[in-house]
């Protein structure tokens, strides 16, 4: 799909954005609203979109539920692990109300993690909340916005005081706006580096202090792929992403002596809400969907051949919020496929 912008523009993560759902013809994704550029999405677009191998007749047989065979790598589906390493451990996590943060959240539970987590969305963070306590896990859902300080203050104190302390923070809360970095308002280049960044940044002033109290513990910082390389169109993303690996490491000389390790989690490109709609493709035929990003796959992720699932972030994310690895901190867990390491 290199042909087209609706690929050579997607995210190479995907994290939680938390934003209202945006209609097909918007081009950005943004966590309040914030202008967009129209994308429309003709049937002749559609066709073409990517440089569809297949052709028309491909898309046209997605739409009328025709199976597609995508010739991608097989999907693994991951089990719960079975282990208990955040047994009687409270974890802290913004942005998962859907995504990696939704799977990160379910697996910290499953786990035996008290698990307190933020977003905007209320009804899907609720939902997230009864699937784990349905499941036989803890967990509690506080409404809040990641840019707004006495929210993430607010945020930490309820779940400090629900369960009575704080030994992982996972800082997962991100967005993207996607567009030529001349063509960004201020408003919009500023709500990507609110987000990613500064809300990264209030997630640690206000959980540090608890993890201090409690004698150490992990942060992971979910940033992206992009940190590494990147493409046209992501100016703030990657900027913010970029930011966020400079946080983490001073941040880890900052807090090491506190017995508290912090690390980054850089995923490749994810199959989640956020890379859907980014591609302004959230509102199309699941099957048209998937042969789009079957293509995109096998032409950006050559040795993998499909893309990430949230659940494998999260997998990342669970290893390095645990004790399994106590000599690692300030460092970058990258999780793409192999993306970023190919010359071709």
């Amino acid at each position: 799909m290199a042909s087209d912008d609706t690929a050579t523009q997607w995210p190479d993560d995907g994290e939680q954005d938390d934003g209202k759902p945006d209609s097909v013809e918007q081009r950005g994704v943004a966590e309040d609203g914030a202008k967009r550029v129209p994308r429309r999405y003709s049937r002749r677009r559609l066709i073409t979109t990517g440089a569809v191998a297949a052709g028309a007749g491909v898309l046209a047989g997605a739409v009328g539920g025709v199976a597609l065979v995508g010739g991608t790598a097989p999907t693994p589906l991951l089990q719960p692990s079975g282990r208990r390493r955040f047994a009687g451990k409270v974890v802290l996590i913004t942005g998962a109300t859907s995504g990696i943060g939704r799977a990160a959240a379910i697996r910290f539970a499953e786990e035996g993690g008290k698990v307190a987590f933020c977003g905007r969305r209320r009804e899907l963070g609720r939902e997230v909340e009864q699937e784990i306590r349905n499941a036989g896990g803890e967990a509690l859902y506080v409404p809040a916005d990641v840019r707004v300080e006495p929210d993430v203050q607010r945020f930490v104190d309820t779940a400090v005081s629900r369960y009575g302390g704080l030994d992982v923070c996972f800082n997962n809360a991100g967005i993207t706006v996607q567009k030529s970095v001349h063509e960004y308002t201020v408003e919009e280049w500023d709500n990507v580096q609110s987000t990613n960044l500064r809300g990264a940044f209030l997630s640690l002033k206000y959980g540090v202090p608890h993890l201090v109290a409690r004698g150490g513990g992990a942060v992971v910082v979910t940033s992206s792929a992009n940190a590494v390389a990147t493409s046209g169109g992501k100016g703030a993303y990657a900027a913010s992403k970029h930011g966020l690996i400079g946080l983490v490491q001073s941040a880890a000389h900052d807090y090491g002596a506190d017995n508290i390790r912090v690390n980054a989690l850089l995923p490749g490109t994810t199959d989640t809400e956020l890379v859907r709609r980014a591609a302004g493709t959230e509102n199309l035929p699941d099957a048209v969907w998937a042969r789009m990003a079957d293509i995109y796959a096998k032409n950006t992720i050559p040795d993998v051949k499909r893309l990430g699932t949230a659940d494998e972030m999260a997998a990342a994310a669970l290893i390095l919020a645990s004790d399994d690895l106590p000599f690692m901190t300030g460092a970058q867990l990258v999780v793409d496929g192999g993306t970023t390491s190919f010359a071709g």
